[in-house]
C-alpha cells in the first residue's frame, strides 16, 4: 500500500526530472528540483514547473517551502509564502496535479534558475478537522493553482 511520494507527470516523463530526496538522514524536507530554465525578472512572479506530482493519504497536505539559502542569499520568496498541495490535487482531472512554484525576485537584477537547481523543499503534514466538519461535500477537483474558487 501507498501512503505518500512524488512522481514524475506524464507530459514531463521524457525530460529527466529528479525526484525529490532528503539529502540528510535528519532532514525534514525533500529538495525539488525545477524542470525547466527561467529567468526571474525584478518585482515580478514567475511560475516554475517542477514535472512532479505528489499522493499522500486523505488527512495530508505536502507544504512546499523555498530553500532557505535560495531565498536568502538571492532575494527570492515564494508569492504565497508557503505553498499547499491538497490530496485531492494529484491526478486531477484538469492538470493531473502538477506541482508549480510561483516565486517573486525581490532583487533588483534578472535571476537564472537553472533545470536541475534545487529551488524548493516539500514536507509531508498531517492535519487536524473542527467538530462538525462535513468533508463529504461531494465536491470534486478540477484544475491547478487558485482552482477551488475565491
Amino acid at each position: 500500500m501507498r501512503n505518500r511520494g512524488f512522481e514524475v507527470i506524464n507530459s514531463y516523463k521524457d525530460k529527466n526530472i529528479s525526484l525529490p530526496e532528503r539529502k540528510t538522514s535528519k532532514s525534514a524536507g525533500y529538495d525539488i528540483e525545477a524542470a525547466a530554465d527561467a529567468i526571474l525578472k525584478p518585482g515580478k512572479v514567475t511560475i516554475i514547473p517542477t514535472g512532479l506530482k505528489a499522493y499522500m493519504n486523505d488527512d495530508e497536505y505536502l507544504g512546499l517551502h523555498m530553500r532557505s539559502g535560495m531565498s536568502v542569499k538571492n532575494a527570492l520568496s515564494f508569492i504565497n509564502s508557503q505553498g499547499i498541495i491538497d490530496a485531492d490535487y494529484y491526478n486531477n482531472s484538469d492538470n493531473e496535479g502538477h506541482i508549480m512554484l510561483g516565486i517573486i525576485n525581490h532583487g533588483q537584477e534578472d535571476f537564472i534558475i537553472k533545470k536541475g537547481t534545487r529551488v524548493a523543499q516539500g514536507i509531508f503534514y498531517k492535519y487536524l478537522m473542527i467538530d462538525g466538519d462535513n468533508n463529504n461535500k461531494g465536491q470534486i477537483r478540477q484544475g491547478g493553482i487558485g482552482s477551488t474558487g475565491v
